[in-house]
Protein backbone atom coordinates (compact mmCIF):
# COMPACT_ATOMS: atom_id res chain seq x y z
CA UNK A 1 0.00 0.00 0.00
CA UNK A 2 2.95 2.35 1.08
CA UNK A 3 4.56 1.38 -2.32
CA UNK A 4 1.41 2.25 -4.49
CA UNK A 5 1.17 5.46 -2.52
CA UNK A 6 4.54 6.36 -3.43
CA UNK A 7 3.94 5.79 -6.55
CA UNK A 8 1.22 7.71 -7.21
CA UNK A 9 3.27 10.73 -5.62
CA UNK A 10 5.92 10.28 -8.19
CA UNK A 11 3.28 9.85 -11.55
CA UNK A 12 1.90 13.30 -10.06
CA UNK A 13 5.01 14.73 -10.61
CA UNK A 14 6.04 13.48 -13.60
CA UNK A 15 3.19 14.50 -15.26
CA UNK A 16 3.20 18.19 -14.03
CA UNK A 17 6.82 18.31 -14.96
CA UNK A 18 6.60 17.12 -18.17
CA UNK A 19 3.38 19.41 -19.15
CA UNK A 20 5.70 22.62 -17.29
CA UNK A 21 8.78 21.68 -20.12
CA UNK A 22 6.15 20.91 -23.14
CA UNK A 23 4.50 24.63 -22.33
CA UNK A 24 7.09 26.84 -23.42
CA UNK A 25 7.90 24.94 -26.88
CA UNK A 26 4.23 24.99 -27.38
CA UNK A 27 4.31 28.40 -26.54
CA UNK A 28 6.12 29.46 -29.35
CA UNK A 29 4.40 27.71 -32.19
CA UNK A 30 1.71 29.66 -31.06
CA UNK A 31 -0.43 27.16 -29.31
CA UNK A 32 -2.32 27.68 -26.05
CA UNK A 33 -1.21 25.46 -23.21
CA UNK A 34 -3.56 22.78 -23.10
CA UNK A 35 -2.30 21.43 -26.33
CA UNK A 36 1.09 21.11 -24.30
CA UNK A 37 -0.62 19.35 -21.42
CA UNK A 38 -2.51 17.37 -24.16
CA UNK A 39 0.72 16.03 -25.78
CA UNK A 40 2.59 15.69 -22.38
CA UNK A 41 -0.52 12.98 -21.59
CA UNK A 42 0.08 11.19 -25.03
CA UNK A 43 3.98 11.36 -24.66
CA UNK A 44 3.86 9.57 -21.60
CA UNK A 45 1.09 6.60 -22.84
CA UNK A 46 2.01 3.98 -25.32
CA UNK A 47 1.96 6.19 -28.45
CA UNK A 48 5.35 7.39 -27.48
CA UNK A 49 7.43 6.01 -24.32
CA UNK A 50 5.53 2.78 -25.28
CA UNK A 51 8.02 3.08 -28.33
CA UNK A 52 10.71 2.14 -26.33
CA UNK A 53 11.75 -0.50 -24.35
CA UNK A 54 11.01 -2.41 -21.18
CA UNK A 55 6.96 -0.89 -21.09
CA UNK A 56 7.59 2.05 -19.71
CA UNK A 57 4.29 3.38 -19.24
CA UNK A 58 2.74 0.29 -17.76
CA UNK A 59 5.72 0.50 -15.52
CA UNK A 60 5.02 3.94 -14.46
CA UNK A 61 1.29 3.50 -14.43
CA UNK A 62 0.49 0.37 -13.13
CA UNK A 63 -3.12 -0.83 -13.45
CA UNK A 64 -3.33 -0.45 -10.09
CA UNK A 65 -2.21 2.83 -9.62
CA UNK A 66 -4.33 4.00 -12.67
CA UNK A 67 -7.86 3.94 -10.74
CA UNK A 68 -6.58 6.31 -8.12
CA UNK A 69 -4.82 8.86 -11.08
CA UNK A 70 -8.38 8.71 -12.73
CA UNK A 71 -9.76 9.35 -9.09
CA UNK A 72 -7.66 12.56 -8.72
CA UNK A 73 -8.50 13.50 -12.96
CA UNK A 74 -12.44 13.29 -12.20
CA UNK A 75 -12.30 15.94 -9.00
CA UNK A 76 -10.46 18.11 -11.77
CA UNK A 77 -13.13 17.11 -14.49
CA UNK A 78 -16.14 18.16 -12.41
CA UNK A 79 -15.02 21.79 -10.72
CA UNK A 80 -13.85 22.70 -14.76
CA UNK A 81 -17.31 21.83 -15.63
CA UNK A 82 -18.94 23.55 -12.72
CA UNK A 83 -16.70 26.12 -13.76
CA UNK A 84 -17.17 26.25 -17.29
CA UNK A 85 -21.56 26.25 -16.27
CA UNK A 86 -20.65 29.23 -14.08
CA UNK A 87 -19.50 30.93 -16.84
CA UNK A 88 -22.21 30.52 -19.51
CA UNK A 89 -23.94 33.71 -18.81
CA UNK A 90 -25.61 33.94 -21.89
CA UNK A 91 -27.42 37.37 -20.11
CA UNK A 92 -24.24 39.33 -21.60
CA UNK A 93 -25.37 38.75 -25.19
CA UNK A 94 -26.79 42.01 -25.64
CA UNK A 95 -25.81 42.75 -29.38
CA UNK A 96 -25.61 41.18 -32.11
CA UNK A 97 -27.99 38.73 -31.33
CA UNK A 98 -28.51 37.89 -35.38
CA UNK A 99 -25.08 37.02 -35.86
CA UNK A 100 -24.26 35.43 -32.80
CA UNK A 101 -27.75 32.93 -32.81
CA UNK A 102 -26.62 32.25 -36.79
CA UNK A 103 -23.18 31.88 -36.11
CA UNK A 104 -23.60 29.34 -33.18
CA UNK A 105 -26.61 27.52 -34.67
CA UNK A 106 -24.72 26.87 -38.18
CA UNK A 107 -21.60 26.27 -36.53
CA UNK A 108 -23.42 23.02 -34.66
CA UNK A 109 -26.14 21.73 -37.35
CA UNK A 110 -23.64 21.70 -40.28
CA UNK A 111 -20.96 19.80 -38.59
CA UNK A 112 -23.27 17.67 -36.62
CA UNK A 113 -24.86 16.56 -39.99
CA UNK A 114 -21.72 15.96 -41.63
CA UNK A 115 -20.50 13.93 -38.98
CA UNK A 116 -23.72 12.12 -38.56
CA UNK A 117 -23.37 11.24 -42.14
CA UNK A 118 -19.73 10.20 -41.40
CA UNK A 119 -20.47 7.98 -38.43
CA UNK A 120 -23.04 5.92 -40.35
CA UNK A 121 -20.07 4.68 -42.48
CA UNK A 122 -17.59 4.66 -39.58
CA UNK A 123 -20.14 2.56 -37.43
CA UNK A 124 -19.50 -0.88 -40.08
CA UNK A 125 -15.82 -0.53 -38.31
CA UNK A 126 -16.76 0.28 -35.05
CA UNK A 127 -19.36 -1.60 -33.67
CA UNK A 128 -18.09 -3.34 -31.51
CA UNK A 129 -17.14 -2.23 -27.71
CA UNK A 130 -14.82 -5.19 -25.92
CA UNK A 131 -17.82 -7.90 -26.92
CA UNK A 132 -20.73 -5.55 -26.31
CA UNK A 133 -22.51 -4.38 -29.53
CA UNK A 134 -22.60 -0.62 -29.70
CA UNK A 135 -26.32 1.49 -30.58
CA UNK A 136 -25.85 2.40 -34.22
CA UNK A 137 -28.22 5.85 -32.94
CA UNK A 138 -25.89 6.38 -30.52
CA UNK A 139 -22.69 6.09 -31.77
CA UNK A 140 -24.25 8.63 -35.00
CA UNK A 141 -25.82 11.24 -32.46
CA UNK A 142 -22.59 10.45 -30.41
CA UNK A 143 -19.74 11.33 -33.17
CA UNK A 144 -22.23 14.37 -34.53
CA UNK A 145 -22.17 15.93 -31.43
CA UNK A 146 -18.51 15.55 -31.12
CA UNK A 147 -17.72 17.23 -34.07
CA UNK A 148 -20.14 20.26 -33.12
CA UNK A 149 -18.09 20.88 -30.29
CA UNK A 150 -16.08 24.28 -30.05
CA UNK A 151 -14.00 24.74 -27.19
CA UNK A 152 -14.83 27.85 -25.32
CA UNK A 153 -12.29 27.68 -22.88
CA UNK A 154 -9.06 27.06 -25.22
CA UNK A 155 -11.34 29.59 -27.46
CA UNK A 156 -10.85 33.01 -24.97
CA UNK A 157 -7.21 31.73 -24.90
CA UNK A 158 -6.65 31.78 -28.43
CA UNK A 159 -7.92 35.21 -28.79
CA UNK A 160 -6.57 36.71 -25.99
CA UNK A 161 -3.24 35.63 -26.89
CA UNK A 162 -3.90 36.85 -30.52
CA UNK A 163 -5.37 40.22 -29.01
CA UNK A 164 -8.47 39.82 -30.62
CA UNK A 165 -10.59 40.52 -27.39
CA UNK A 166 -11.73 43.74 -28.69
CA UNK A 167 -12.16 43.28 -32.76
CA UNK A 168 -15.56 42.39 -34.42
CA UNK A 169 -14.49 38.95 -35.46
CA UNK A 170 -13.10 37.82 -31.75
CA UNK A 171 -16.50 39.28 -29.77
CA UNK A 172 -18.08 37.60 -32.24
CA UNK A 173 -16.31 34.12 -31.74
CA UNK A 174 -16.83 34.31 -28.01
CA UNK A 175 -20.83 34.99 -27.86
CA UNK A 176 -21.52 32.42 -30.67
CA UNK A 177 -19.00 29.48 -28.82
CA UNK A 178 -20.78 31.02 -25.28
CA UNK A 179 -24.34 29.77 -26.95
CA UNK A 180 -23.45 27.33 -29.15
CA UNK A 181 -21.57 25.08 -26.22
CA UNK A 182 -24.76 24.84 -24.20
CA UNK A 183 -26.45 23.88 -26.98
CA UNK A 184 -24.02 21.31 -27.57
CA UNK A 185 -23.45 19.99 -23.57
CA UNK A 186 -27.95 19.55 -24.14
CA UNK A 187 -27.40 17.81 -27.43
CA UNK A 188 -24.67 15.58 -25.27
CA UNK A 189 -27.05 15.00 -22.70
CA UNK A 190 -29.36 14.05 -24.74
CA UNK A 191 -27.43 11.27 -26.81
CA UNK A 192 -25.53 9.91 -22.94
CA UNK A 193 -29.67 9.64 -21.85
CA UNK A 194 -29.86 7.33 -25.37
CA UNK A 195 -27.11 5.32 -24.86
CA UNK A 196 -27.54 4.89 -20.97
CA UNK A 197 -30.70 2.98 -21.87
CA UNK A 198 -30.64 -0.65 -22.64
CA UNK A 199 -34.36 -0.43 -24.01
CA UNK A 200 -37.58 1.93 -24.48
CA UNK A 201 -38.58 1.64 -20.41
CA UNK A 202 -34.85 2.64 -19.53
CA UNK A 203 -35.16 5.39 -21.81
CA UNK A 204 -37.87 6.59 -20.31
CA UNK A 205 -36.81 6.21 -16.63
CA UNK A 206 -33.11 7.96 -17.39
CA UNK A 207 -35.03 10.60 -19.04
CA UNK A 208 -37.94 10.86 -16.34
CA UNK A 209 -35.38 11.26 -13.15
CA UNK A 210 -32.67 13.40 -15.43
CA UNK A 211 -36.06 15.88 -15.84
CA UNK A 212 -36.85 15.27 -12.15
CA UNK A 213 -32.73 16.78 -11.35
CA UNK A 214 -33.16 19.53 -13.26
CA UNK A 215 -36.87 20.62 -11.87
CA UNK A 216 -34.90 19.79 -8.22
CA UNK A 217 -32.00 22.56 -9.32
CA UNK A 218 -33.99 24.74 -10.49
CA UNK A 219 -36.58 25.38 -8.08
CA UNK A 220 -34.82 23.84 -4.98
CA UNK A 221 -31.13 23.97 -4.95
CA UNK A 222 -30.88 27.75 -6.97
CA UNK A 223 -33.36 29.09 -4.49
CA UNK A 224 -31.43 27.81 -1.52
CA UNK A 225 -28.12 28.56 -3.19
CA UNK A 226 -29.43 32.58 -3.49
CA UNK A 227 -30.29 32.65 0.28
CA UNK A 228 -26.72 30.98 1.03
CA UNK A 229 -25.00 32.92 -1.01
CA UNK A 230 -26.91 36.36 0.45
CA UNK A 231 -26.21 35.33 4.22
CA UNK A 232 -22.52 34.18 3.49
CA UNK A 233 -21.55 37.51 1.70
CA UNK A 234 -22.30 40.09 3.96
CA UNK A 235 -20.58 43.53 4.50
CA UNK A 236 -18.28 42.80 1.60
CA UNK A 237 -16.72 40.03 3.18
CA UNK A 238 -17.22 35.54 1.95
CA UNK A 239 -17.95 32.92 4.90
CA UNK A 240 -14.78 30.77 4.70
CA UNK A 241 -18.08 27.92 4.34
CA UNK A 242 -19.04 28.48 1.46
CA UNK A 243 -16.65 27.22 -0.69
CA UNK A 244 -16.47 23.96 0.67
CA UNK A 245 -20.28 24.29 0.16
CA UNK A 246 -20.33 24.99 -3.09
CA UNK A 247 -17.54 21.99 -3.94
CA UNK A 248 -19.87 19.79 -2.13
CA UNK A 249 -22.60 20.60 -4.26
CA UNK A 250 -20.29 20.08 -7.20
CA UNK A 251 -20.16 16.46 -5.85
CA UNK A 252 -23.30 16.13 -5.09
CA UNK A 253 -24.66 16.72 -8.24
CA UNK A 254 -21.86 15.07 -10.37
CA UNK A 255 -22.74 11.55 -8.04
CA UNK A 256 -26.70 12.38 -8.76
CA UNK A 257 -26.26 12.38 -12.47
CA UNK A 258 -23.86 9.09 -12.47
CA UNK A 259 -26.71 7.54 -10.17
CA UNK A 260 -29.17 8.75 -12.97
CA UNK A 261 -27.24 6.82 -15.70
CA UNK A 262 -25.72 10.37 -16.81
CA UNK A 263 -21.66 11.08 -16.63
CA UNK A 264 -21.17 12.72 -13.39
CA UNK A 265 -19.67 15.76 -15.28
CA UNK A 266 -23.78 16.99 -16.22
CA UNK A 267 -24.42 17.33 -12.60
CA UNK A 268 -21.12 19.47 -12.38
CA UNK A 269 -22.25 21.30 -15.49
CA UNK A 270 -25.70 22.10 -14.14
CA UNK A 271 -24.73 23.02 -10.75
CA UNK A 272 -22.75 25.46 -12.10
CA UNK A 273 -25.66 26.89 -14.18
CA UNK A 274 -27.38 27.59 -11.45
CA UNK A 275 -25.14 29.01 -8.57
CA UNK A 276 -25.82 32.70 -8.33
CA UNK A 277 -22.94 34.84 -9.95
CA UNK A 278 -23.09 37.62 -7.62
CA UNK A 279 -22.05 39.39 -5.54
CA UNK A 280 -19.26 39.40 -8.83
CA UNK A 281 -16.21 40.54 -7.42
CA UNK A 282 -16.71 38.50 -3.73
CA UNK A 283 -17.46 35.68 -5.46
CA UNK A 284 -14.89 35.35 -8.43
CA UNK A 285 -11.97 36.07 -5.69
CA UNK A 286 -13.34 33.75 -3.18
CA UNK A 287 -14.74 31.27 -5.24
CA UNK A 288 -13.90 30.73 -8.96
CA UNK A 289 -9.84 31.61 -8.43
CA UNK A 290 -9.28 29.14 -6.49
CA UNK A 291 -11.27 26.42 -7.76
CA UNK A 292 -9.30 27.45 -11.26
CA UNK A 293 -5.95 27.18 -9.75
CA UNK A 294 -7.12 23.56 -8.36
CA UNK A 295 -8.05 22.72 -11.79
CA UNK A 296 -5.04 24.19 -13.03
CA UNK A 297 -3.04 21.37 -10.84
CA UNK A 298 -4.94 18.37 -11.40
CA UNK A 299 -6.47 18.78 -14.91
CA UNK A 300 -3.07 17.65 -16.00
CA UNK A 301 -4.19 14.26 -14.48
CA UNK A 302 -6.63 14.13 -16.55
CA UNK A 303 -4.72 14.33 -19.22
CA UNK A 304 -2.47 11.29 -18.80
CA UNK A 305 -5.31 9.10 -18.10
CA UNK A 306 -6.78 9.95 -21.42
CA UNK A 307 -3.19 9.46 -23.23
CA UNK A 308 -2.49 6.12 -21.30
CA UNK A 309 -6.19 5.49 -23.95
CA UNK A 310 -4.73 6.86 -26.68
CA UNK A 311 -2.30 4.61 -29.43
CA UNK A 312 -1.88 6.51 -32.71
CA UNK A 313 0.53 3.71 -33.51
CA UNK A 314 -2.18 0.54 -33.54
CA UNK A 315 -4.10 2.87 -36.09
CA UNK A 316 -2.88 0.86 -39.34
CA UNK A 317 -3.50 2.13 -42.66
CA UNK A 318 -7.27 1.93 -42.31
CA UNK A 319 -7.35 3.79 -39.45
CA UNK A 320 -5.16 6.42 -40.76
CA UNK A 321 -7.91 6.92 -43.41
CA UNK A 322 -10.44 7.04 -41.36
CA UNK A 323 -8.30 9.73 -39.18
CA UNK A 324 -8.13 11.57 -42.19
CA UNK A 325 -11.73 11.62 -43.18
CA UNK A 326 -12.60 12.59 -39.47
CA UNK A 327 -10.70 15.27 -39.55
CA UNK A 328 -11.57 16.78 -42.82
CA UNK A 329 -15.25 16.34 -42.12
CA UNK A 330 -14.53 18.03 -38.66
CA UNK A 331 -12.99 21.10 -40.59
CA UNK A 332 -15.27 21.08 -43.21
CA UNK A 333 -18.61 21.25 -41.33
CA UNK A 334 -17.17 23.88 -38.64
CA UNK A 335 -15.93 26.38 -41.42
CA UNK A 336 -18.74 25.80 -43.67
CA UNK A 337 -21.23 26.17 -40.97
CA UNK A 338 -19.51 29.33 -39.92
CA UNK A 339 -18.51 30.78 -42.47
CA UNK A 340 -21.25 30.63 -44.50
CA UNK A 341 -23.70 32.01 -41.56
CA UNK A 342 -21.04 35.13 -40.85
CA UNK A 343 -21.09 35.79 -45.15
CA UNK A 344 -25.37 35.94 -44.83
CA UNK A 345 -24.56 38.63 -41.93
CA UNK A 346 -22.47 40.85 -43.62
CA UNK A 347 -18.65 40.00 -42.76
CA UNK A 348 -16.04 39.61 -45.44
CA UNK A 349 -14.25 36.48 -46.55
CA UNK A 350 -11.45 37.85 -44.60
CA UNK A 351 -12.77 38.09 -40.96
CA UNK A 352 -15.56 35.42 -42.16
CA UNK A 353 -12.38 32.82 -42.45
CA UNK A 354 -10.75 33.50 -39.27
CA UNK A 355 -13.95 33.07 -37.42
CA UNK A 356 -14.10 29.72 -39.10
CA UNK A 357 -10.88 28.94 -37.78
CA UNK A 358 -11.55 29.82 -33.91
CA UNK A 359 -14.86 28.35 -34.28
CA UNK A 360 -13.10 25.03 -35.37
CA UNK A 361 -11.23 24.62 -32.00
CA UNK A 362 -12.46 21.89 -29.68
CA UNK A 363 -9.32 21.36 -27.18
CA UNK A 364 -10.14 20.09 -23.50
CA UNK A 365 -13.67 20.25 -23.84
CA UNK A 366 -13.64 17.44 -27.11
CA UNK A 367 -11.65 15.52 -24.44
CA UNK A 368 -13.59 15.44 -21.84
CA UNK A 369 -16.81 14.01 -24.07
CA UNK A 370 -14.88 11.69 -25.28
CA UNK A 371 -13.89 10.19 -22.47
CA UNK A 372 -17.67 10.66 -21.82
CA UNK A 373 -18.35 8.38 -24.97
CA UNK A 374 -15.74 5.80 -23.58
CA UNK A 375 -17.46 5.68 -19.99
CA UNK A 376 -20.58 5.01 -21.61
CA UNK A 377 -19.29 2.19 -23.64
CA UNK A 378 -19.77 4.52 -27.49
CA UNK A 379 -16.45 4.89 -29.11
CA UNK A 380 -13.66 2.02 -28.86
CA UNK A 381 -10.25 2.18 -28.37
CA UNK A 382 -9.38 3.04 -32.06
CA UNK A 383 -12.01 5.43 -32.48
CA UNK A 384 -11.12 6.97 -29.55
CA UNK A 385 -7.62 7.77 -30.62
CA UNK A 386 -8.77 9.28 -34.00
CA UNK A 387 -11.34 11.42 -32.38
CA UNK A 388 -8.28 12.74 -29.56
CA UNK A 389 -5.99 13.35 -32.68
CA UNK A 390 -8.82 15.57 -34.74
CA UNK A 391 -9.02 17.53 -31.22
CA UNK A 392 -5.24 18.06 -31.36
CA UNK A 393 -5.51 18.82 -34.88
CA UNK A 394 -8.28 21.60 -35.17
CA UNK A 395 -7.20 23.02 -32.00
CA UNK A 396 -3.43 23.70 -33.19
CA UNK A 397 -4.63 25.00 -36.55
CA UNK A 398 -5.92 28.68 -35.26
CA UNK A 399 -2.75 29.39 -33.87
CA UNK A 400 -0.93 28.89 -37.17
CA UNK A 401 -3.30 30.88 -39.09
CA UNK A 402 -4.43 33.58 -37.26
CA UNK A 403 -2.86 37.23 -38.02
CA UNK A 404 -1.32 38.89 -34.84
CA UNK A 405 -3.34 42.49 -36.12
CA UNK A 406 -4.66 43.99 -38.53
CA UNK A 407 -7.82 42.55 -37.58
CA UNK A 408 -11.09 45.08 -37.81
CA UNK A 409 -12.10 46.22 -34.40
CA UNK A 410 -15.38 46.11 -33.23
CA UNK A 411 -17.72 48.96 -32.88
CA UNK A 412 -15.92 50.86 -29.81
CA UNK A 413 -20.02 52.30 -28.76
CA UNK A 414 -21.75 49.14 -28.48
CA UNK A 415 -21.88 46.88 -25.29
CA UNK A 416 -19.56 44.27 -24.80
CA UNK A 417 -20.75 40.59 -25.34
CA UNK A 418 -18.61 39.40 -22.95
CA UNK A 419 -17.53 41.49 -20.17
CA UNK A 420 -14.48 39.11 -19.01
CA UNK A 421 -11.44 38.26 -20.58
CA UNK A 422 -10.25 34.28 -20.26
CA UNK A 423 -6.45 34.15 -20.39
CA UNK A 424 -5.87 31.04 -19.96
CA UNK A 425 -7.24 27.19 -21.30
CA UNK A 426 -9.76 26.23 -18.64
CA UNK A 427 -9.81 29.56 -16.59
CA UNK A 428 -12.13 31.83 -15.41
CA UNK A 429 -11.26 35.65 -15.70
CA UNK A 430 -11.01 38.28 -12.65
CA UNK A 431 -13.94 40.55 -12.58
CA UNK A 432 -13.47 44.37 -14.15
CA UNK A 433 -12.14 45.83 -10.94
CA UNK A 434 -9.36 43.51 -10.60
CA UNK A 435 -8.17 44.51 -13.93
CA UNK A 436 -5.69 47.22 -15.09
CA UNK A 437 -6.96 49.47 -17.49
CA UNK A 438 -5.08 49.33 -21.07
CA UNK A 439 -5.93 51.29 -24.35
CA UNK A 440 -7.56 49.15 -27.16
CA UNK A 441 -4.65 47.66 -28.90
CA UNK A 442 -2.00 47.22 -25.75
CA UNK A 443 -1.71 44.04 -25.39
CA UNK A 444 -2.78 41.84 -22.83
CA UNK A 445 -4.53 42.76 -19.85
CA UNK A 446 -2.43 42.97 -17.10
CA UNK A 447 -4.15 41.08 -14.47
CA UNK A 448 -5.77 38.05 -15.00
CA UNK A 449 -5.83 34.39 -13.68
CA UNK A 450 -3.79 32.11 -15.35
CA UNK A 451 -1.83 29.29 -15.68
Amino acid sequence: MAHKSALILADLALILVVGALLKPLLRRLRQPAVIAEILAGIALGPSLLGLLPWHLPDRLFPQEARADLSAVAQVGILLFMFLIGWEADLGQIRTRRTEVLGVSLSAITVPFGVGAVLATWLFTHHDLVGQHHISRTAFVLFVGTAMAITAFPVLARIIVDHNLQTTTVGVLALASAAVGDLLAWCMLAFVSVVAASAGTGQLVSVLGYSLLFAAVLAFVVRPLLRVLTARMTRNGTVSPYLLPLIAAGVFAAGYTTNRIGLDAIFGAFAFGLITPRGPKELLYARVAVPVKHVTDLLMPVFFITTGLSVDVTRLGGTGLVELVAIVAVACFGKLAGTVGAARVSGMSWRDSSLLGFLMNTRGLTELIILNAGMSLGVLDTQMFTMMVCMAIITTGMAGFVLPRQGVQRADPGAPALHDRTVASDEQVAVPEVMKTERPVGAGKPDAVVSR
